[in-house]
């Protein structure tokens, strides 16, 4: 399985998660109306935290501030195999946990 199907296979079990094509191509996760991130192939995942939360993960090394978007809270996350796909679920799964806490709170 390659890190893109790896990602959408547990990603889009999630409660609440959909799955739909992103306007930038690839793969585009959300809850309710909220992106929690995009995937493009499977090599690039990229997802919104405030900056705060990007200083953290980028000082990590967990993340990359965002390729396009450095002075957002946006990071990108590059997978240089297929095993990469477990760092880019977590992301996900920290995505997805904020996600559903505003949604809850």
């Amino acid at each position: 399985m390659t890190a893109g199907e790896r990602i959408r296979s547990e990603v889009s079990r999630w409660p609440n998660v959909t799955a739909k094509a992103h306007r930038f191509g690839g793969i585009e996760y959300r809850v309710g109306r909220r992106e929690i991130g995009h995937v493009h192939g499977d090599r690039l995942a990229d997802l919104p935290f405030p900056v705060s939360v990007r200083d953290e993960l980028v000082a990590a090394g967990r993340a990359e501030r965002h390729h396009i978007l450095p002075d957002s809270g946006w990071v990108s996350y590059w997978m240089r195999s297929d095993a990469d796909a477990d760092g880019a679920i977590a992301l996900f799964r920290l995505s997805y946990e904020r996600a559903t806490q505003v949604r809850r709170g």
